[in-house]
């Protein structure tokens, strides 16, 4: 096998496929922790979004140097089986280390698919299940209901979820969707001392919205589904108290409560999964991201029908089940994040990533609505331009990577690994960019 020359990757990329990312050519040996280099003149720069938050360890973690881990790794990758079907023993690794590190009792069931998208699609599909057999035996007919969700939500571009998603109108536009009900965000506003009756003033709306919608339409919701914080929306936080709420709604009107947490889940905020820190029993649960191989946890009420499709063949399923190599890596990873309390790491040191941020409130007043959880931190600037331009800096003359999300914010998704002097490094940064961006 003949590989190209460094110079020429994204000329032949070009030919065939939309190269509109960022201007790097990533050395895959090279690369190390939060420190991305470009293959062709060996710059670096520092990983503030870790392949929009799916890098857990940062790049080339020296557990990957391990020759056993190799092995493991080369064993899982030369065949391809389909896992939901034919079973071994890399699966099996897979479902002890994600039960031991990640797992919820109360969320038994596990489905395995390749995509964060298809992850939440499938817990629609179980919803949808749910409705219309509880409905059948209820004597209301066997339609599968509707999903009410947010504004400002994203969930995914496959079939289903494009009814959901409508954050940029170009990722949905002129493709077919369901009109499912949309509810609005109370997203809350930081720091939340000083926005407190604000805050109070959206939450007691939105859930007047959402009991309105379930005093009208409750025989008709299969689900609500939202994510605990709206990543791409715009790092917009939602209060237990609004959360808990619809989850009360969605159970005395027999409808499943869903969370997406493809984003917040793994450890980012603090904690395996952030819907744990508000207090909530969701039904369904997708992740993705950090866990690569993407999927459903699945338990509570959807398991008030023994029919569930948890547990009937062919109901949901895939051909591969989730891809091998990607679980054999995630396995590593788990053991990864458990051995060194990367959670842990990552609550520690996103306190320390959001009062950098809130400092940088402080000084500058274009920043505003510092906000996070753990590592999941974010802020705004007083429009899209003024938050594109600090972007744009940032890549090009400090060498950092941030990605905008919203109308006018900016988020930092670093690796678990990441360290405080990292963390100061990126706060510097923005704090140079800021001022170049005036």
């Amino acid at each position: 096998m003949t590989r190209g020359a460094p110079a020429d990757v994204l000329d032949t990329l070009r030919g065939h496929l939309l190269v509109d990312g960022f201007d790097l050519v990533l050395d895959l040996d090279r690369s190390s922790g939060a420190h991305l280099v470009d293959q062709r003149d060996g710059r670096s720069w520092l990983d503030m979004f870790s392949f929009f938050a799916s890098n857990a360890l940062g790049m080339n973690h020296p557990v990957f140097a391990d020759d056993d881990v190799r092995e493991r790794l080369l064993r899982a990758a030369i065949n391809k089986p389909s896992n939901s079907d034919v079973y071994s023993d890399v699966l099996a690794d897979f479902v002890t280390s994600f039960e031991r590190v990640l797992g919820i009792d109360e969320l038994p069931h596990l489905f395995l698919i390749e995509g964060g998208a298809l992850a939440v699609e499938n817990t629609l599909k179980a919803a949808f299940d749910h409705h219309s057999r509880r409905s059948e035996a209820a004597g209301r007919g066997d339609g599968p209901g509707v999903i009410a969700h947010l504004q400002g939500a994203f969930h995914g571009r496959s079939g289903y979820t494009m009814s959901l998603t409508n954050t940029d109108p170009a990722k949905v536009a002129r493709f077919p969707k369901f009109d499912w009900p949309r509810l609005p965000t109370p997203a809350l506003s930081f720091p939340l001392e000083a926005n407190a009756d604000a805050n109070e003033a959206a939450t007691v709306a939105a859930l007047a919205a959402v009991t309105e919608l379930f005093e009208q339409r409750g025989h008709d919701i299969a689900a609500f589904i939202a994510e605990p914080i709206q990543g791409e929306g715009g790092d917009r936080h939602l209060s237990a108290t609004y959360l808990q709420g619809v989850q009360e709604l969605c159970h005395a009107h027999d409808s499943l409560f869903i969370l997406d947490e493809v984003q917040t889940g793994v450890g980012i905020t603090g904690s395996p999964w952030v819907h744990t820190q508000l207090g909530l029993e969701p039904d369904l649960v997708a992740f993705g991201k950090k866990t690569h191989v993407c999927g459903v946890m699945g338990g509570r009420h959807v398991d008030d029908l023994d029919d569930n499709v948890f547990t009937v063949s062919s109901r949901i399923n895939s051909t591969f089940g989730g891809n091998l190599t990607d679980i054999a890596r995630a396995t590593t990873i788990f053991d990864v994040i458990e051995r060194d309390s990367l959670v842990d790491n990552a609550a520690k040191v996103g306190e320390h990533l959001l009062i950098g941020l809130r400092e940088l409130a402080d000084d500058h007043p274009s920043v505003s609505n510092a906000r996070g959880r753990g590592l999941f931190c974010a802020f705004d600037l007083p429009d899209r331009d003024r938050r594109d331009a600090v972007v744009s800096h940032l890549y090009a003359h400090e060498r950092v990577i941030v990605l905008g999300c919203g109308t006018r914010s900016i988020r930092f998704r670093p690796a678990l690994t990441i360290t405080p002097a990292e963390i100061d490094l990126a706060l510097d940064a923005v704090q140079r960019a800021l001022v170049a961006t005036a």
